[in-house]
């Protein structure tokens, strides 16, 4: 049974999706939470009712385009208040990859040759490529964070090695999309910051399962995307205001060139906009308190407390199958609710595909362009990784289900 705490039926409610039969016509489970949530009635009605009411460009002096500039002002203090950091500071973009491939093209002028970039190997390849580019462009010598194979997190046993006064930029992803792992990042940015490097969090896979205080880690930038937290399909980026300003991004020539107008090259996407600020009230809605971030933040530890409560029952089932290699830190390391594992004797895809035909599990299957990690630990010849990430409208009882189809398969498979 599920905590009584915790409104699960009331959030279920709340997705369409969720009651929404396949062509089998039977409802799926949704256990891909990490590629991308199912979205929220209160996104999609934002939605529908700008296309309904009216869109237009923005800055003109009929209502429509009025709603527009409105709706992305909304847009942004809302974002700012999710992640604490001012809404000036706050862009969209087509998604996280795109505004960070931007981005590491602006910062361009701020590199030179013998300056270093620190990445890691446990990241999303969204949070390496657009630097390892930036490194190639000028010149930069890039060093990996490795990860430690046995305990699954960060390898900062010689951190003065990492980060020294040639450190010029610092990416480190906040959890990982793979195994869940949630790095000390505030740490590694301290370090960073006493030699002045620009600091860079990917934190797509941790605002959909803990509160983000972009001030408190002390990062420069700072990424996620909307579709990973109930919404739209939208990539979403708060950079410091002075770095903001110094970065040169290359635009049309009457474009605005003041932040963060400068970096939202072309007509945005309102409608998304406008489905991200619904997604952003339904984690406000789960909270409460006298202001938005307030209200966010008892939110996310409603979900928070749930989600660990799932993760617990994953997690030992899991381990008591010896048939089940778990790709996962050790109990004192903090985690989100992300299970990445392999089944011996069975291919990966063919797992996958075995849950979602006998039992309508939505299961995903490959390395989820953690590359990195796919050739520190060789499993693509099996076809990777098979990941279970939870959402908050998941269940101890859906949970039952896939012990069974797990327990089915290993049962064929002899």
């Amino acid at each position: 049974m599920q905590s009584s705490d915790f409104p699960i039926e009331d959030i279920r409610a709340k997705f369409p999706a969720l009651n929404f039969k396949n062509k089998e016509q039977v409802f799926p489970i949704y256990f891909d939470g990490p590629g991308g949530t199912q979205m929220v009635q209160g996104c999609i009605d934002r939605m529908l009712e700008y296309i309904e009411t009216g869109m237009a460009n923005l800055h003109g002096t009929f209502s429509t385009s009025i709603k527009t500039d409105a709706l992305l002002a909304e847009a942004k203090e809302a974002v700012g208040d999710l992640l604490n950091c001012p809404a000036e500071e706050v862009a969209f973009g087509q998604n996280m990859t795109s505004l960070a491939f931007q981005v590491s093209h602006s910062l361009k002028p701020l590199l030179k040759e013998a300056d270093e970039i620190v990445v890691t190997q446990l990241d999303h390849r969204a949070n390496v490529d657009p630097w390892l580019h930036l490194a190639k462009e000028t010149g930069a010598t890039v060093k990996f964070i490795p990860v430690d194979k046995q305990k699954l997190i960060l390898d900062l046993s010689h951190p003065d090695s990492l980060i020294t006064q040639k450190t010029k930029l610092v990416a480190i992803g906040l959890s990982s999309n793979l195994t869940g792992t949630v790095t000390n990042a505030k740490k590694i940015f301290e370090a960073a910051n006493k030699v002045n490097a620009i600091t860079i969090a990917d934190a797509v896979h941790a605002v959909p399962h803990f509160l983000v205080d972009k001030q408190d880690l002390g990062c420069d930038i700072l990424f996620c995307s909307a579709y990973k937290f109930f919404g739209p399909h939208l990539g979403i980026v708060g950079i410091k205001k002075a770095i903001f300003e110094a970065l040169k991004i290359p635009k049309l020539q009457p474009a605005p060139n003041e932040i963060p107008y400068k970096l939202e090259t072309g007509t945005q996407n309102h409608e998304a906009i406008a489905g991200l600020c619904g997604a952003i009230d339904f984690i406000e809605g789960l909270g409460t308190g006298d202001t938005r971030r307030q209200r966010l933040k008892a939110g996310m530890e409603a979900i928070e407390t749930h989600e660990q409560e799932l993760m617990h029952s994953l997690e030992q089932f899991l381990e008591s199958i010896p048939e089940v290699k778990l790709y996962r830190a050790s109990s004192e390391i903090k985690k989100t609710p992300t299970f990445a594992f392999r089944i011996d004797g069975i291919h990966s895809r063919e797992a996958t595909k075995f849950f979602a035909e006998k039992f309508n599990l939505y299961i995903g299957d490959g390395h989820f362009y953690a590359a990195t990690m796919a050739e520190v630990f060789p499993v693509m010849e099996t076809g990777g990784w098979i990941r279970i990430g939870f959402a908050p409208y998941n269940t101890l009882e859906e949970i039952e289900i896939f012990k069974k189809a797990l327990q089915e398969l290993l049962q064929r498979k002899t």
